[in-house]
Order: C-alpha cells, then sequence, then structure tokens
C-alpha cells in the first residue's frame, strides 16, 4: 500500500505592482475569483496528468489566499507538488498579463497534496486508498437490504467506477457509491509501529553490510 503524505509549498508575490483592495469581500466576488481561477489553473494540474481535488480563495489581511489540492494514483510528491506549484503560478502570471483580472493585489499560492483527513466522495478517492481502514455511513443498511443508516468500519478491498468492496469483520461486503455518504480514512497507530521497526531493521542491515565491505 503506497503511503500517502501532505507536501505543501507556498508562494507570494505583488500583481503588476497593484495594492491589494481593503475591505471584506463578498461571497460572491471570492465565488467569481474562484471560477476564473478554476479555468486557469485546471488545464495546467490536468496536463502535468494530476486531479484537481480543491480549489479555494480566501482573504488574509490585504492578499488573497489560493489554495489547490492536486492528486494522483499512487500519490504526490513534494518535488512534484514543487514543480505544479511553479507551473500554476506561471500561468495565473500569463492570464492576467493577457489582461485577465484573476487576482487583484498580492496573493499566496499554497499547493499541496491531500491529507488522510480528506473525505472519499469520488470513485478514485476510494481507488486510491485500497488497503486502508476507513469509516463511512451506509445508507439503507447492508447492500440490498433494507434498514436505516449505520456506521461501518471496514478495510478498502476493491473499488472500480461503480462500487467499492469492504472488509468488515472477515466478511466482505459490496456497496454503490450511491449508497454510501464520504469515507474518512482511519489512522492505525499499530500500522505505524510496525512500519517504524521494519525501518529500524533495514538500517541495522544496511550497517552489516557495510560492516563487511570494510
Amino acid at each position: 500500500m503506497t503511503q500517502r503524505g501532505r507536501a505543501t509549498r507556498t508562494t507570494g508575490r505583488p500583481r503588476g505592482g497593484q495594492a491589494a483592495r481593503v475591505g471584506q469581500t463578498s461571497r460572491g466576488d471570492l465565488a467569481a475569483r474562484r471560477e476564473r481561477l478554476r479555468s486557469v489553473i485546471t488545464p495546467v494540474v490536468q496536463d502535468a496528468g494530476y486531479d484537481l481535488e480543491d480549489l479555494a480563495v480566501s482573504r488574509a489581511g490585504r492578499r488573497h489566499v489560493v489554495r489547490v489540492i492536486v492528486d494522483a494514483d499512487g500519490g504526490i510528491n513534494l518535488d512534484a507538488v514543487a514543480d505544479v506549484s511553479r507551473a500554476i503560478s506561471a500561468a495565473l502570471d500569463a492570464a492576467e498579463e493577457s489582461g485577465g483580472d484573476i487576482l487583484a493585489g498580492e496573493y499566496q499560492l499554497e499547493v499541496s497534496s491531500p491529507g488522510v483527513d480528506r473525505p472519499l466522495t469520488l470513485p478514485r478517492h476510494w481507488r486510491r486508498n485500497v488497503g486502508r481502514l476507513v469509516r463511512v455511513t451506509v445508507r439503507g443498511g447492508a447492500a440490498g437490504q433494507p434498514g436505516g443508516d449505520r456506521q461501518v468500519i471496514g478495510r478498502v478491498v476493491e473499488a472500480d467506477a461503480e462500487r467499492v468492496v469492504l472488509e468488515v469483520d472477515a466478511d466482505r461486503a459490496e456497496w454503490a457509491y450511491a449508497d454510501l455518504g464520504p469515507g474518512r480514512v482511519q489512522v492505525e497507530f499499530t500500522r505505524l509501529d510496525e512500519l517504524a521497526e521494519s525501518e529500524d531493521v533495514d538500517d541495522d542491515d544496511d550497517d552489516d553490510v557495510e560492516d563487511e565491505e570494510r
């Protein structure tokens, strides 16, 4: 199972010497800016081979904060995040130089990969978390059976475009995505301990090899 971490690159710069507008920004204005940003950022992310998972715009004092979350099968590392961050920044510069009012004043761009707290809402989210333990609300009880909503904790065994298979208490059950609420990855401390122990063993093995080479 691929270990998925969180990597962030943050940049900030003045936009064409413009001063940021002071005062409260309306929700409608932020929503409009978000859509303009999405039209510029989405092609850049897709051309890099990633998915744009989220795009948010907010105000922090005199500047905008643009938060972009990208992901891909197999995860995305810090170097890839830095590369796509530079590509997005260049695309925003080009869009404004061509006359588009994308962002006024200073802005801060934050590009990151999803953390484990991100909800699983799309088929690709479930597919990328095969092998992980998740908690999810199942609508209408077990698959194909009547009943009220219930919480299920299980390990993702399979996931395709239409359904997910969970291993729950040594049994496997299948649900269509329409019957599931957002999934939440559960942190497994025992697995983290096992991973740390295996790394310690590997380090010891390396020391043995070095001793032999000496």
